[in-house]
């Protein structure tokens, strides 16, 4: 009888279902207004499929409530038990025919596992190449508490559309939780926030293809052209060898010092710098991708390359191999110096530790689409349980590949310092593990591009424009933005820890900590349970969100 004192649906949020729902597998069961039709008329797999007698009593119920409910009086609402069980609601055509509703509640939702995997294929992103890019203890610490505050504050978010009452949320993302709790400031600072991780990942995205692009075609070039070449920068000999792109140059130091060597078998010397001015990766390789990729964002559909998700996937489980066989090769290189930088190695506690933790905020960032990844669950009540059990997977694999890396890396005779924020540099061109590793990301980020380009396009456009493609104009004039920023970055900053630090603890700011802490105090006051070791704590995940952000400058 409590239900029956409860509006169902409210007016706008009715209005807004019909509107935006064009499929009958899409539809809730609670937007839908149930009525009696002729047997004859009933289209279902079951030719001996009747209507229930119920179902037609309720159906006179609900228009009973449909006259009530004509001035918008939300009390007036039909309550849950006058509407009908999903395998009794149909869908009228003009042509006469009853169209039953095949729900997705359970035939097309996916097992626990799956939804595990797909969150953990979803946040393992290109984060994973800067992950050894800190110290060694301090940095195991950093990891698991930023990710057990992650994943804490990502159940929030999957949990705040549930917390709001007497308002149908199932189909409700977080900002449409915002919007409710903040108006719309709520609604556009969230879009803007989630934006900018976005575009923060195709920028890193366009940095990385331009670096892939550039090693694949140097490699090519070399086996093609029978080029031997040693490369020209601080590094061990031997069949696996580690480079230091940008070293601090000691002259006490015991570096290994390689010059340029070529072999060039009869080729003219003048070819291969011809090959050089015009295979620059930071001149001309992030041009040569406007070519492929601008016209792939202008694609009305993202579709066709949401097929290729499962190289993602493949990429990470191969970087893993990748770490494990150097790992095996190289040996480990550990000394423990807790607050001195020795020649060779670096404190294990470091004040450049807010570097790694702005990394790691976009490392476990899945909050602005948790929600839709769990509505394919097919055993809701286990959410929160695959929920953690993703994000134990996503740090044991960071655990995994940042401590092997950085334990793994020859000291000495190369410093700690020389890991690169995109560990692959620190492997040469030539190196054909790391080149099978280059190649399959740069197809990996080529397919993934064009989907990250529609999810902005969508945002974007459905807010400004209320068309997702208004017209080829609006969308190449966004792409282009997009585009250009890309380009710019990857020649003028191509540093992708510093790009996803920035990133991460920008959009981490909003969406990872003010909001869901702020929805969840002012969920729990409304109810009357918020109590004072609460409000600290959460207001304390507020100010380590602020002090996050800010730190990045200050580095």
């Amino acid at each position: 009888m409590e239900d029956d004192s409860r509006p169902l649906l409210s007016s706008e949020q009715t209005a807004e279902s019909y509107s935006h729902r064009g499929s009958t597998d899409s539809l809730d069961v609670k937007a839908k207004r149930p009525f009696h039709v002729e047997p004859r008329n009933i289209v279902a797999d079951d030719p001996q499929e009747r209507v229930s007698a119920e179902a037609a009593i309720l159906n006179s119920r609900v228009h009973y409530y449909g006259r009530l409910t004509g001035s918008s009086d939300r009390l007036l609402s039909p309550p849950n038990h006058v509407i009908p069980r999903p395998e009794e609601i149909y869908i009228y055509s003009p042509l006469g025919t009853a169209f039953k509703v095949t729900g997705s509640d359970h035939s097309s939702r996916n097992p626990s596992i799956i939804t595990i995997f797909a969150i953990w294929n979803t946040m393992m992103g290109t984060s994973i190449l800067s992950i050894p890019w800190a110290g060694f203890t301090l940095g195991i610490f950093i990891l698991v508490f930023t990710g057990l505050l992650m994943l804490y504050c990502c159940y929030i978010v999957l949990k705040s559309p549930k917390a709001i009452p007497y308002v149908d949320t199932s189909d409700w993302e977080f900002p449409d939780v915002c919007k409710y709790y903040f108006g719309k400031f709520g609604q556009w600072s969230s879009l803007v926030f989630s934006m900018v991780s976005l575009i923060g990942a195709m920028v890193v995205y366009w940095v990385l293809m331009s670096n892939f692009l550039f090693n694949t075609g140097q490699f090519i070039y070399n086996y093609a052209h029978n080029v031997n070449m040693t490369d020209s920068e601080f590094g061990t000999n031997g069949s696996d060898r580690v480079i230091c792109p940008y070293p601090n140059t000691d002259p006490g130091g015991n570096y290994t010092i390689c010059t340029l060597n070529l072999d060039t078998s009869g080729n003219d010397t003048s070819d291969v710098s011809s090959f050089k001015h015009w295979w620059s990766k930071s001149n001309t390789i992030p041009l040569y991708l406007i070519i492929l990729l601008l016209p792939l964002l202008c694609f009305r559909s993202a579709s066709f390359f949401a097929r290729f998700t499962f190289l993602g996937t493949i990429s990470v489980v191969y970087l893993i191999v990748l770490v494990t066989v150097k790992a095996v090769r190289l040996g480990f290189h550990l000394e423990f110096h807790w607050f001195d930088t020795s020649q060779f190695f670096v404190p294990e506690f470091r004040l450049l530790f807010p570097q790694f933790t702005g990394v790691l905020t976009l490392a476990f960032f899945i909050h602005n689409c948790i929600i839709t990844l769990m509505k394919s669950n097919k055993y809701q009540e286990n959410n929160v349980r695959d929920l953690s059990v993703a994000y134990l997977l996503v740090g044991l694999t960071y655990l995994y590949v940042g401590v092997l890396i950085f334990a793994a890396f020859p000291s000495p005779p190369l410093s700690k310092d020389c890991i690169e924020p995109n560990f692959l540099d620190n492997f040469p061109s030539s190196d054909v593990m790391v080149f099978v590793a280059r190649t399959f990301l740069l197809f990996q980020m080529i397919t993934v591009y064009p989907l990250l380009g529609y999810l902005v396009r969508v945002q974007v456009m459905g807010q400004i424009f209320g068309n997702h493609y208004p017209s080829f104009f609006h969308v190449l004039a966004l792409n282009i933005i997009i585009v250009g920023a890309g380009v710019l970055m990857a020649k003028f900053y191509p540093n992708i820890g510093s790009i996803i630090r920035f990133s991460g603890a920008t959009c981490g700011l909003a969406l990872v900590f003010v909001f869901p802490a702020l929805v969840h105090m002012i969920s729990l006051k409304r109810q009357g349970l918020l109590r004072w070791p609460s409000a600290i704590f959460h207001s304390f995940l507020i100010v380590l969100g602020v002090a996050n952000l800010l730190a990045q400058f200050l580095m």
